[in-house]
């Protein structure tokens, strides 16, 4: 029911065949993702652009002003908890599981939309609070 209220009152593209799924946050790399899910799939943010762990901005994306590091740390805030780091570098979470809403594929990740039961739409919360900007 969240995930459908919300998704109703967000921009989103057209529904397509877009398909909703589960996904129990279990790491977080950036601002915009992905998010690694204990279901399986590693979810890129639909509809947003954060800035690089390193800073930098993608060429082509837009580049707001918080950091990369601010960012992810913002997401991690969104689905959980952080609970250490990871041997790659990302942040490990602990959270409730999250419906997503696929709307393709990005590389080995699903470009989706996520709703948390602690953050709301991901995409709409990192807007909002300036950590990622609309794309």
């Amino acid at each position: 029911m969240l995930l459908a209220l919300t998704l109703a009152l967000s921009p989103l593209p057209p529904s397509g065949s877009a398909e909703t799924f589960a996904c129990t946050p279990t790491h977080v790399w950036d601002g915009d993702g992905p998010i690694w899910c204990a279901e399986g799939p590693h979810v890129r943010l639909q509809g947003i652009a954060a800035r690089e762990l390193d800073g930098s901005c993608l060429p082509n994306h837009p580049c707001p002003p918080a950091s990369g590091i601010a960012a992810r740390d913002a997401l991690v805030k969104l689905v959980g908890r952080p609970g250490g780091v990871g041997r790659y570098g990302h942040i490990l979470v602990e959270g409730p599981t999250m419906e997503c809403r696929r709307f393709g594929q990005s590389y080995n990740r699903v470009v989706a939309r996520c709703v948390s039961p602690i953050g709301g739409d991901l995409s709409e919360a990192m807007i909002r609070t300036g950590y990622a900007l609309r794309w």
